[in-house]
């Protein structure tokens, strides 16, 4: 894929993560912070765009959902977070045979929660970063859900950009 077809898509797709985690946000008052749908955006390109875009992706709209959601404390975490939790994801699900895939979600997904326990224990206290590993594991689990049903709707109308496969 050209380069400028690539930062096209990172750049939609950063943005639809944003407002999608933007739209449905929801609080958690235990750890002072949100649970969001975002899992939704980075599982998507880490599964078109591979690793890299992946990576990209998770990191920019991880770090702009706390700008504007008014958590900048969270800016370096969930950039850094996210942005390897699309990176593995996109590493797995490139890869063959497809049970692999689910390992991307589970290894993404324990690399997301665990990320933002330690970071939440960093910013905040321990008890904190314990509280926040239930919201994170459902944020994971729904996330990855709507991923599964949107890439097989993508698959199903047969988008061009599916035509090569995931990077």
């Amino acid at each position: 894929m050209k380069l400028q077809k690539q930062l096209v898509i990172i750049a939609m797709l950063t943005a639809l993560t944003v407002v999608l985690s933007l739209l449905f946000i929801f609080p958690v008052p235990a750890t002072n912070g949100f649970v969001t749908l975002a899992e939704v955006g980075i599982y998507s390109a880490g599964f078109l765009l591979g690793p890299l875009g992946g990576f990209w992706v998770g990191a920019l709209s991880g770090g702009l959902i706390d700008l504007f959601a008014g958590y900048p404390q969270w800016i370096v975490a969930s950039f850094l977070i996210h942005g390897l939790q699309g990176a593995v994801a996109g590493y797995f699900f490139q890869k063959n045979p497809k049970w692999l895939h689910g390992v991307g979600f589970v290894v993404a997904s324990l690399l997301m929660v665990i990320g933002y326990a330690i970071a939440t224990a960093l910013i905040y206290t321990w008890p904190a970063g314990v509280a926040s590993i239930f919201g994170n594991v459902i944020q994971n689990i729904f996330g990855a859900s709507l991923t599964i049903l949107l890439m097989a709707s993508i698959r199903k109308i047969n988008l061009p950009l599916m035509k090569e496969g995931p990077r």
